[in-house]
């Protein structure tokens, strides 16, 4: 049962936020804030209003149930409207459950998404270049914004790793379910037995922290300038753009040099220092609430096995949720990739509320 108070509580915010909002008396920085807010407490509003009147509809239903003046066809009425009334409140119940869970107050940033190449030579850098392809295609769907931060090419078309923003609405609650290590089992083209050979990769997604998230004090940076170099220790520019920026308190080194500009480059290099450090401290008030880390599949932690790419049996598997789809290809044309993440959001969304009832 939904504690009556909790969704009384609903209500009252709801209109407290309307009337702040109409009256036109709101700071412009609180706005947009405010707005959403409110849009998202209209999601569940009516719900809400219909919930608190439940116990005094029953109530008048079961007086009519129980009144022997009325006719029999009028208290089996009254018998199947209170049948249906604990159906829809059982309905209701469910809807403001999933409403009042703990929700992750990153959920609604963007990402910054980490690839990077792991065990298995050559082949788990080309399994790198297909997992950023497959990312790639699910943002086109879903008109997000990528940008390429940071990239490292390797033979044959590959990536020794790949750093890339996105941004757009709610990105970080969609994409946080992608850290981990994915794991590929198929035979390289360059494999003559026809053997299948396992590699594998990492994705880090990290909420994107703004200056609001976490403090980064100039003290706490030391910044080096050196040339860029390319593949072979060429030289891509004649002057010291690349940039290697060192987070003294946390040890975070991050470097920069794709850009011809240094400023670029260092701007660039702020963004995911920034971003991984924010990730860190969130890391690390998780740990401290490990009763709570039980209850999330996104927990973000980048050496779990999450998921198997297995192409001979042309299937991919989500080892936290046991489920296996056996459309490889259309999963990593982005076709079907919601599929699993709305399964994973639906998995986390029950161990949560197991949680709350216990």
């Amino acid at each position: 049962m939904v504690p009556i108070d909790k969704v009384k509580e609903i209500i009252t915010k709801h209109d407290a936020l309307e009337k702040e909002l109409s009256s036109g008396n709101i700071d412009s920085k609180l706005f947009a804030k405010k707005s959403k807010e409110y849009s998202n407490l209209g999601n569940i509003i009516s719900i809400a209003r219909e919930y608190v009147n439940f116990e005094s509809e029953k109530k008048d239903l079961q007086n009519m149930v129980k009144d022997k003046s009325n006719d029999q066809e009028m208290i089996d009425l009254a018998q199947k409207d209170l049948s249906d009334l604990n159906k829809k409140k059982e309905k209701y119940e469910n809807h403001l459950k999933l409403f009042l869970l703990p929700k992750d107050e990153d959920d609604n940033k963007n990402a910054i998404v980490e690839i990077r190449a792991g065990t298995g030579g050559l082949e788990a850098s080309l399994f790198c270049a297909d997992l950023f392809k497959m990312y790639e295609k699910v943002c086109s769907k879903k008109k997000w914004k990528l940008e390429i931060i940071n990239i490292s090419k390797s033979e044959a078309g590959g990536f020794k790793e790949v750093i890339f923003s996105v941004n757009g609405d709610d990105i970080y609650s969609y994409l946080k379910y992608e850290s981990g290590v994915h794991r590929v089992q198929r035979i390289p083209e360059t494999e003559t037995q026809g053997r299948v050979h396992t590699s594998a990769a990492t994705v880090a997604v990290l909420p994107e922290a703004e200056d609001v998230d976490i403090e980064i004090k100039e003290s706490d940076l030391r910044i080096d300038v050196f040339r860029a170099g390319g593949p072979g220790g060429q030289s891509v520019n004649t002057t010291d753009s690349a940039v290697r920026i060192t987070h003294l308190p946390s040890g975070v080194v991050v470097s920069q040099q794709d850009e011809k500009s240094q400023h670029k480059n260092k701007a660039k290099a702020l963004k995911i220092l920034r971003s991984r450090v924010y990730e860190a401290e969130k890391r690390k008030k998780d740990q401290e609430r490990s009763s709570n880390r039980r209850s999330q599949i996104g927990t973000g932690d980048r050496s779990e096995r999450i998921r198997t790419y297995n192409f001979p049996q042309g299937r991919v598997t989500d080892h936290r949720i046991n489920l296996t789809l056996h459309k490889l290809d259309e999963f990593l044309s982005g076709e079907i990739h919601e599929d699993m993440n709305q399964e994973l959001r639906l998995k986390e969304q029950s161990l949560k509320l197991e949680n709350l009832s216990s």
